[in-house]
């Protein structure tokens, strides 16, 4: 009785472990496909551009505190359209230290673009200053 229950037990554990596994594989079956892309516009600090309606050359240095402390920072493009930079990887790693330095200037960003839930991301490949 007591094998059995432990077995049982074991069997329960184990099952748990595994489950997440399998489901993080079956999601990841279902990623939408991403195409090259090159952007051209402004690196944005989320929450003060659009709770506070702070932006340009003034607000670059909050803009990076912002971002220290976790904010996320974005692209928006000429055009008007709002990327979000994603991870290649998973767990995905803090994409916006690598727009940090760039806080409310004109960039060039290379990567591959992906549109879901009505939202649009870029895998980051490069980024550099526009003059």
């Amino acid at each position: 009785m007591v094998r059995r229950m432990i077995a049982g037990l074991g069997a329960g554990a184990f099952l748990a472990l595994a489950l997440p596994a399998v489901a993080q594989a079956q999601m990841m079956g279902k990623a939408p496909e991403g195409r090259e892309a090159t952007l051209s516009g402004t690196v944005i600090d989320l929450s003060c551009k659009f709770r506070h309606g702070l932006a340009g050359a003034e607000h670059r240095m909050c803009a990076q505190v912002c971002a220290d402390k976790g904010v996320p920072l974005a692209i928006l493009t000429d055009d008007g359209k709002l990327y979000v930079p994603v991870s290649a990887g998973m767990p995905g790693g803090n994409e916006s230290e690598r727009l940090k330095e760039f806080a409310e200037q004109k960039v060039t960003v290379k990567g591959k673009v992906f549109d879901a839930g009505g939202a649009k991301a870029i895998e980051i490949a490069s980024v550099s200053k526009r003059y």
